[in-house]
C-alpha cells in the first residue's frame, strides 16, 4: 500500500528533530513507501466547496541540520490525498478551530488524524473533565473571585491558561504567595478565555508522566522530571525525560478513558499523569514518540501507522 500523506504542521524548518513526534511520524510513513506532502495551516483554502492548499512534496532525513527537502509548491485539491496528519502546535485558538472546520469537509474520505471534529469538540484541558474522579480538584472559570475562593480552600494551586501548551503561562501559586492579584490582572489582559485553577500536586517533583495511547490502548510512557528551579515538567522548558513503567493506577486510568478515545476516533493521544491523577488528555498535537523509543525501544510511530493503514 502506497499512500499520499499530507502533514499540516508548523514549517518543517522550525522543528527540533531529536524530540519531534511529527518528524517521527513522517519518517515512518516514508519508510513504508508513502509519499509526503507539507504545508502550513495558513495555506488552507476553501473555495466553491473544495478544500485546497499550496503543498510541497517533502523528503525527510534523520540528520540534524539537514533533515528535509521540499519540492515546488503546487495548489492542490486535498481530497486527492489519502491521509492528512493534523499536527500544527497549539495555541488552540480560532485559527486552529477554523482549520478543523475546513478539514472536516474532506474527512473521513481523506482520513484526517486526529479527527478534526473530535479535536475541535474535545480540547485537552476540557475533555479531561469528563473524568472528574480521576483528576485533582479543578476549577475552570473567568470569575476571579471564584478563583480566590478556590485558592483559599486548596492552599497551593496551579494557575494556567485554558488553551495554552508546552508549559507556557503555567504558574505555581503557594498559599502565601503575594503575587496572586497581579497575576490575575496579567491573565485578564492577555486572555479572553477562562483560566484553570488546579490543586497543586507535590508528587510532580518526582515527575509528570506522559502516557501515549494508540486507538485507546496504552503503548508507552516517559517520566518528565522538572528542573529544580521550575514547577513545570514540560521538556520545552527544561524538564528531563527518563524511563518509566505504568503503575496499576495508570493502567486503570487508561482503561477508563480508552472507550471514549475510541468513540471519538482519536488514533494518537498523550495523557499527563501526576501521582494518582490525570491532568490533561492531549489530542491536538501529542508528543513523546521519540523519547519513548529512546528509553524503552517501543516504536510508537509504527503503531500509529498500523492503525492508520488499517483504516485505509
Amino acid at each position: 500500500m502506497s499512500l499520499k500523506v499530507g502533514i499540516q504542521m508548523d514549517h518543517v524548518s522550525s522543528i527540533h528533530i531529536a524530540g519531534d513526534s511529527t518528524f517521527a511520524l513522517g519518517l515512518e510513513a516514508q519508510k513504508r513507501g508513502h509519499t509526503l506532502f507539507h504545508w502550513e495551516p495558513n495555506r488552507l483554502q476553501l473555495r466553491d466547496g473544495k478544500v485546497r492548499a499550496k503543498i510541497e512534496q517533502m523528503t525527510l532525513s534523520d540528520t540534524d541540520g539537514d533533515h528535509y527537502t521540499l519540492g515546488e509548491a503546487v495548489n492542490t485539491n486535498l481530497s486527492e490525498l489519502d491521509v492528512i496528519l493534523l499536527r500544527q502546535d497549539p495555541p488552540f485558538d480560532m485559527a486552529y478551530i477554523t482549520t478543523t472546520h475546513i478539514l472536516e469537509r474532506i474527512h473521513p474520505d481523506t482520513l484526517v488524524v486526529n479527527s478534526p471534529a473530535s479535536v475541535r469538540n474535545a480540547p485537552e484541558k476540557i475533555l479531561v473533565t469528563e473524568f472528574a474522579d480521576l483528576m485533582p480538584e479543578t476549577l475552570i472559570t473567568r470569575d476571579f473571585e471564584a478563583i480566590a475562593e478556590f485558592r483559599k480552600e486548596m492552599g497551593d494551586i496551579i494557575l494556567k491558561p485554558l488553551y495554552g501548551n508546552g508549559g507556557a503561562g503555567v504558574f505555581l501559586l503557594p498559599e502565601a504567595d503575594m503575587n496572586f492579584t497581579s497575576l490575575l490582572e496579567m491573565f485578564d489582559q492577555q486572555f479572553r478565555e477562562p483560566l484553570i485553577a488546579q490543586r497543586y500536586l507535590k508528587e510532580v517533583r518526582g515527575g509528570d508522566k506522559r502516557i501515549i495511547l494508540v486507538d485507546g490502548e496504552p503503548v508507552g510512557a516517559i517520566n518528565r522530571v522538572p528542573a529544580e528551579t521550575d514547577a513545570r515538567s514540560n521538556m520545552h522548558v527544561g524538564g528531563r525525560a527518563e524511563h518509566t513503567e505504568l503503575t496499576p493506577r495508570e493502567r486503570e486510568i487508561c482503561e477508563r478513558i480508552g472507550p471514549t478515545l475510541k468513540e471519538n476516533d482519536f488514533i494518537f493521544v498523550g495523557i499527563d499523569v501526576i501521582g494518582d491523577y490525570m491532568t490533561e488528555i492531549n489530542v491536538t498535537s501529542p508528543t513523546g514518540i521519540r523519547e519513548v523509543k529512546k528509553f524503552s525501544g517501543t516504536d510508537i510511530a509504527s503503531l500509529v501507522w498500523d492503525a492508520i493503514e488499517k483504516r485505509r
